[in-house]
């Protein structure tokens, strides 16, 4: 039954209403998908599109899913299906056609009234496991275009039409996928969260009438967009150029790939700018970015910078411009392009660089650099399991750290990297050792590796495993050795990223940052990640959290000195008087 015209209070209610429903699809996922990428790790986001293709509502997801591609696909579904029934769904998983990468398989279901009016997409993303790639990885960093890479690609494809799912589809991926039955469970799962943001949806419907919650679609996106003037109008004015490198990979320039960022911010007609036109084409190797990847990347940059309550929706997206090209790496990529490592690499080099640039036009403002990504301790192992001969798939994420240094905050530590924004949980050790025939020996933040600052970025972390028994292929695209997180405003870099394989017999070999690598019983691997750029001097740092931080392990006592001017005594108590005169000196030779 009808209600009214929607005032504030009601505005807040459905608001809640609706993000209420998207929680309510990530939990089905979380609790219903068989791989452990979705029901331990969490790689996966649930959102609520209008009918337009307009992002409204999303659950707490991972920005790199769904900050866009879900407008962009949902837009595709009624351009490829202009007659939209109840009962269907669409698999998209197309970087040609509004999805992040391959690996990130896509479900809308469109929700249609009685009378057969489409009036929101329902959209379920989900990390999986396999998608049928080449080699057993869903990121391929050196395939060389789309062939090499070897997704199974569906450009917006029907899958279930009343209610019933297409056979054919269904045994497509069973001939190509390498763990078939994994796949259908979490397909499975995606589904059942899509139908239940549909069931809630429809019943809110019965409450609200359709042109209430039209009323509500329209007054909660500008509502959004006057959250965000009011938040851009805090900002400093002015435009910064900020370059970033992601290191060389098979494909790419010998040097790496250079991603130079221009940003402007007018805060008095409010409205960011984002300039990534100014790149590299689109390169032979994955690392290329989607569209939906290059427009993410910078938002993300941006609404790490600004004030964290402004919703996330298309009316606070209006206030930002994000200027592409096509044929560019950081931009609009073509078929056969590959942009298998899409959602993370060269994105994270994007969201960095934009942060960062903002953290340059004003003390207090933006943040550093996060770490790059991604290690062999979040890489996807597979192999044949000893004990039941049968094959195994599945990205663990066993270890990342990452973390930036804020204008007034340490770094979030396992922030994973600046896509996820943490939303991917680190795994239970046991629980992987329980679902693979793999052994963790250790897992330990290293210390002296956090990007020093007035607020620190984040320490690596190492994590030394290897197979139980049996061979275990280890792929990975592991970016930060030659060019780590940059802190800004006079803070520190974070630590390197780095991996070695220790064979049986003891020996020791560093290993390629982009590899499949098959582990031998006995081997070792040793997985570390990337620290995270600090913010600010680091001679600005509270003596007394430096002696914390000594008296924790993050770092040893020669560091506090000599990096951060602090003085201990033996016992690792304070020293006031030298440590004025350590800082006075080291200012002094700045």
């Amino acid at each position: 039954m009808g209600r009214g015209r929607i005032d504030g209070v009601t505005l807040a209610i459905l608001s809640k209403r609706l993000e209420g429903i998207a929680r309510k699809m990530a939990s089905t996922l979380l609790r219903t998908g068989r791989s452990g990428v979705l029901n331990i790790a969490r790689d996966f986001s649930c959102c609520i599109v209008t009918a337009s293709g307009d992002l409204l509502i999303t659950n707490e997801a991972l920005p790199i899913h769904v900050l866009s591609g879900p407008d962009l696909m949902a837009r595709v579904m009624t351009q490829f299906h202009p007659v939209l029934r109840a009962g269907d769904a669409f698999l998209n998983n197309s970087p040609y056609h509004g999805c992040s990468h391959a690996a990130d398989h896509t479900l809308l279901v469109p929700i249609v009234d009685d009378a057969g009016v489409h009036r929101f997409t329902v959209v379920v993303k989900a990390h999986q496991a396999d998608i049928g790639n080449s080699i057993p990885t869903t990121y391929h960093g050196s395939a060389r275009d789309v062939y090499e890479e070897g997704a199974l690609i569906f450009p917006c494809v029907r899958v279930q039409k009343r209610f019933e799912t297409n056979a054919d589809f269904l045994r497509m991926c069973a001939m190509r996928i390498r763990v078939p039955d994994q796949w259908h469970g979490d397909f499975l799962a995606m589904l059942g969260a899509a139908r239940m943001g549909e069931k809630e949806l429809l019943a809110l419907a019965r409450e609200y009438d359709w042109d209430e919650l039209k009323d509500f679609e329209t007054k909660w996106l500008d509502y959004s967009e006057r959250s965000m003037i009011e938040a851009v109008r805090r900002l400093p004015a002015g435009t910064q150029t900020r370059m970033s490198c992601h290191d060389p990979f098979p494909g790419t320039p010998v040097t790496g790939i250079p991603i130079k960022v221009v940003v402007s911010v007018d805060p008095a007609a409010a409205r960011i700018q984002v300039d990534l036109r100014d790149n590299l084409d689109c390169l032979p190797c994955g690392l290329n970015l989607s569209e939906a990847c290059s427009r993410t990347a910078a938002m993300v940059g941006v609404f790490n910078s600004i004030e964290h309550s402004v919703p996330k929706n298309a009316g606070s997206f209006r206030r930002i411009d994000v200027l592409l090209r096509e044929n560019c790496v950081v931009g609009i990529p073509k078929h056969p392009t590959s942009t298998s490592v899409a959602t993370t690499n060269v994105a994270d080099r994007v969201a960095n660089s934009v942060q960062a640039a903002i953290a340059d036009l004003a003390d207090g403002f933006g943040l550093a650099e996060c770490g790059a990504v991604i290690p062999p301790a979040v890489g996807v192992i597979s192999g044949i399991h000893p004990a039941t001969g049968a094959p195994f798939v599945n990205q663990v994420f066993l270890g990342m750290t990452g973390g930036a240094g804020a204008p007034a905050a340490d770094a979030w530590v396992t922030i994973g990297h600046v896509g996820n924004a943490g939303l991917c949980y680190i795994d239970s050790i046991e629980l992987d050792e329980l679902r693979q025939p793999i052994h963790v020996y250790g897992r330990r933040l290293l210390p002296n590796t956090e990007g020093a600052g007035r607020h620190r970025g984040a320490p690596s972390i190492e994590v030394d495993f290897g197979p139980l028994a049996g061979d275990l292929s280890v792929g990975y695209v592991s970016d930060g050795a030659a060019n780590p997180p940059l802190g800004v405003r006079g803070g520190l870099a974070g630590g390197n990223a780095d991996q070695w394989r220790i064979a049986a017999n003891g020996a020791r070999e560093r290993l390629p940052p982009c590899a499949q690598v098959t582990l031998r019983p006995g081997d070792h691997l040793i997985s570390i990640s990337t620290g995270g750029g600090g913010y600010g001097p680091p001679t600005d740092r509270d003596p007394h959290a430096v002696e914390r931080d000594v008296a924790e392990r993050r770092i040893d006592a020669e560091r506090a000195r000599l990096v951060y001017g602090v003085a201990l005594s033996d016992s690792g108590v304070l020293d006031t008087t030298e440590t004025q005169r350590l800082r006075k000196s080291m200012r002094g030779n700045s």
